[in-house]
């Protein structure tokens, strides 16, 4: 290749290192011969010289939630535009965690991660081969270890002193996965400002989710329980709960009921749900990540940094 554009190795090294200086007639007689022998720089070759790769994992969390699908879009198209080139890993529990440990063979600058979707071990590795790792929408405190979230129990904290405005007082609350920080936080915001009020949350369901979880938590609840203010942990089990409310039940919402989700998904808008619920800041959270991994990169050894984005409750017609 440096024979046939007429320059040094390191001269076609230089050319294809983005911010490396070279001059201009060199760098266009490396194009010219790259492109005439079809020659492309090798990203595993280059890491064994301690370069970049350009290469981030990541782990996109559960797919039952249309969240993390839009955010999965979006930060993949913000780390082509930065010249990263991710390696998306899908799916839920321990096929999830051994897909990364696959993937950890490959030189990675960095893993993204999104919520609970690995546990400790995954993490443990990734400090043991100096990959450096962004959560979003969870925090640990580990070095190396950058995160970004959403301020979980103030945002249905606000949705539920909302509602409490309103005259709401007999609550009812759904949630993701039992044992995920985010749920119980979620959780918490709205048991937290009951207390306030000297009151309890009357019936909490935990499920995946899922519009269809959602669904089969309200009809639970209703078998055993009056209410007339519903809190749920994200988006798609509210309109679950919603669809339920309004084709198999005589309750009216919000006369009758209010619903609040939790996330602020693109459907979350259309005219058939209309949905009350908590923006989880996607364009900020991506920015966020963007930041943090460019800043890990340039300081590899820098303290871990947690970033923390303020929710906002977005009104339509389910309150």
């Amino acid at each position: 290749m440096a024979e046939a554009a007429g320059v040094s190795r390191s001269a076609v090294s230089r050319a294809f290192t983005p911010g490396a200086y070279l001059d201009a007639d060199k760098k266009e007689r490396v194009l010219a011969a790259a492109f005439k022998l079809g020659y492309r720089p090798n990203a595993l070759a280059a890491s064994l010289q301690g370069a970049r790769t350009n290469l981030v994992g990541v782990v996109s969390g559960k797919r039952s939630n249309p969240y993390d699908g839009e955010w999965i879009v979006r930060l993949v198209a913000e780390l082509n535009a930065a010249d990263k080139w991710p390696i998306v890993l899908g799916g839920n529990g321990a096929d999830t965690e051994q897909d990364v440990f696959s993937v950890l063979h490959y030189p990675l600058d960095a893993l993204i991660v999104r919520g609970g979707s690995v546990g400790p071990a995954v993490i443990e590795n990734c400090s043991k081969l100096n990959i450096p790792v962004i959560l979003s929408g969870r925090v640990l405190e580990a070095p190396r270890i950058d995160c970004v979230y959403t301020g979980n129990h103030r945002g249905t904290e606000l949705a539920t002193d909302m509602l409490l405005k309103k005259g709401r007082r007999k609550f009812a609350f759904i949630g993701g996965p039992a044992g995920w920080n985010s749920a119980q936080e979620r959780q918490t915001g709205v048991s937290d400002r009951l207390v306030q009020e000297g009151l309890d949350l009357l019936a909490v369901r935990n499920a995946d989710y899922s519009f269809e979880g959602g669904a089969e938590a309200i009809a639970s609840i209703l078998a055993e329980t009056e209410i007339d203010a519903l809190v749920c942990g994200n988006d798609a089990m509210a309109m679950g709960a919603l669809s339920y409310l309004r084709h198999q039940t005589d309750l009216d919402v919000p006369e009758d009921v209010s619903v609040v989700g939790f996330d602020d998904i693109a459907m979350a808008a259309w005219p058939d749900f209309d949905l009350t619920t908590v923006r989880n800041p996607q364009d900020a959270t991506v920015f966020e990540i963007l930041r943090l991994l460019e800043s890990r990169l340039s300081n590899p050894d820098k303290p871990g940094e947690i970033s923390r984005l303020e929710p906002e409750l977005v009104l339509r017609s389910t309150h």
